[in-house]
């Protein structure tokens, strides 16, 4: 199973987490966040962020998923990245997290190529028509 961590500013990844186990209706393992503020040094939270991945592996990788690309959050993210263990998508939103926690029991590559196909089609504008759809 793919761990999956999610490096975000503020309470955004535990918000996403939060919502994604109601929509999937469980709690789900192997998946946590790691909040980043504007007073954290990226050094000092490295070995934090380390940890958290080694905690995460079960043998089968972790997925690291951070909010905005060239942020701090990213920054750290991307330092985690390791071949074949650590794959890291930017832009998480909670299309991309249950996507990727529907497939986690895939390879990681698989994962995060589901997972990134996730946050893309999660996103768009919405038909003044499509109310009478749903």
């Amino acid at each position: 199973m793919i761990g999956i961590l999610i490096i975000s500013h503020g309470n955004l990844g535990d918000s996403l987490i939060h919502c994604a186990n109601h929509v999937m209706g469980r709690k789900s393992p192997y998946l946590t966040h790691l909040s980043i503020t504007i007073q954290d040094d990226p050094d000092v939270v490295m070995p934090r962020a380390l940890e958290l991945v080694r905690e995460l592996d079960q043998g089968d990788g972790v997925l690291v998923l951070s909010d905005i690309c060239g942020a701090t959050p990213c920054n750290i993210a991307s330092r985690l990245i390791s071949s074949g263990k650590v794959e890291c998508l930017a832009g998480v939103n909670l299309p991309m997290l249950i996507r990727a926690l529907t497939y986690r029991n895939e390879s990681l590559g698989v994962v995060g190529e589901k997972a990134l196909a996730g946050g893309k089609e999660g996103v768009m504008r919405l038909d003044p028509g499509l109310q009478n759809a749903i």
